[in-house]
C-alpha cells in the first residue's frame, strides 16, 4: 500500500469513528480548507500531506499524530511520490 493511500484510509477511518458528518465539518473543526481535504481523500489524487495539515486533521478529528500513525496499515508502506529528495 502506497503512503498516500493508508493516510486517506487512516482520516477515512476516523471520521466513521468520531461521527463526523461533512468533509466541511471536518474542515472547520481543522482549520483546512475543505479543498485540502477533498484532495487528500480523492481517490484521483496521489499526494501526501504536509505535516503540519496532517497535524491540523489530526486536531480537528481530537485525536494525535501517534494515535493516527499507530495502526499496522503504516507497517509496510511504499512512497510513490514525486518530490523525493536525498538530504
Amino acid at each position: 500500500m502506497y503512503l498516500y493511500e493508508a493516510i486517506r484510509k487512516r482520516i477515512n477511518y476516523y471520521i466513521k469513528v468520531k461521527n463526523i458528518s461533512s468533509l466541511y465539518e471536518l474542515s472547520h473543526r481543522a482549520g483546512v480548507p475543505k479543498s485540502t481535504i477533498n484532495g487528500l481523500l480523492s481517490t484521483n489524487i496521489h499526494k501526501l500531506p504536509s505535516l503540519p495539515t496532517l497535524l491540523h486533521i489530526c486536531e480537528g478529528l481530537d485525536i494525535s499524530l501517534k494515535e493516527f500513525f499507530d495502526d499496522d496499515v503504516f507497517l509496510n508502506v511504499e512512497d510513490n511520490s514525486e518530490d523525493k529528495k536525498d538530504f
